[in-house]
């Protein structure tokens, strides 16, 4: 636990939560700020920044009760569907550094969108895909 992080001291029963599922290694619990009722998000009870820190064995748990809770909350809501979203880093929009991820229940004319998509200047796509699969 980082003593200055909120979700830890969530985790950890320190600050109260809408408590929907913990395991021995995840937490679930309600946005304070959804963007639909029902958004939840599921953080790893330890420590890790971003999905960059997060061991691969952790990592699998925290998918594994993402896709537990996002069932639970499509049934629970009534959604139509379910938007699944982590940030990563202040340019990706992550505002509290632990790792969590986003389970956002979504409804037709929800007034929601998704971000825009351009398209790939004539070539282009295929210089990004070696760039990215060099750094694997």
């Amino acid at each position: 636990m980082k003593n200055d992080c909120l979700f830890c001291k969530i985790a950890a029963g320190e600050i109260p939560s809408e408590k929907i599922f913990e395991d021995e290694n995840t937490f679930a619990f309600l946005d304070i700020h959804p963007t639909n009722p029902g958004h939840t998000l599921v953080i790893p009870k330890e420590h890790f920044e971003n999905l960059y820190e997060i061991p691969d064995k952790i990592l699998s748990a925290l998918f594994i009760t993402t896709k537990k809770l996002a069932k639970a909350v499509k049934a629970g809501t009534k959604a139509d569907g379910i938007n699944i979203m982590m940030n990563n880093e202040p340019a990706a929009g992550q505002v509290i550094f632990h790792a969590h991820v986003h389970v956002i229940p979504r409804f037709q004319n929800d007034g929601l969108t998704l971000w825009p998509g351009k398209d790939y200047e004539n070539g282009r796509a295929a210089e990004v895909a070696k760039q990215i699969a060099k750094n694997i």
